[in-house]
């Protein structure tokens, strides 16, 4: 199946974007390489050492550098057919990985807090009874 519509490659594209940033940003198989970019990003002697490693541990400077993977990959342009579609599409997918990743964030506190709710609850009935 063709997918034609820029558009569309915009919405889908953001989407491995927006979980490769959050996966090596956020979730526990990449703790131990995160920890140690955050330790240098906070107590490396350059500053551009410091901004290197950085990178590493923000989702959306990340999603930058995943996005230009994707697109040299895949070869997606928005709006015009030459560099300055290449520019606008890059721009464009990590607003729309960001916006993603805002969202699951969002998603993941309120399951979170549903469970911490429930978790009191059940504690409370078990003193009750």
């Amino acid at each position: 199946m063709e997918i034609q519509n820029p558009i569309t490659w915009l919405f889908i594209l953001a989407l491995p974007i927006a979980c490769v940033a959050w996966t090596v940003t956020h979730e526990e198989v990449f703790r131990e390489p995160r920890e140690y970019c955050i330790k240098n990003s906070k107590f490396s002697k350059t500053i551009l050492r410091r901004k290197f490693f950085y990178l590493f541990t923000c989702e959306y400077c990340f999603s930058h550098y995943v996005t230009v993977f994707f697109i040299a990959l895949t070869n997606y342009q928005l709006l015009l057919p030459d560099w300055r579609g290449y520019i606008i599409g890059g721009f464009a997918l990590v607003f729309v990985a960001n916006a993603y990743m805002s969202l699951f964030a969002l998603l993941r506190q309120a399951i979170k807090k549903e469970k911490t709710e429930i978790e009191v609850l059940q504690k409370e009935v078990e003193k009750d009874v």
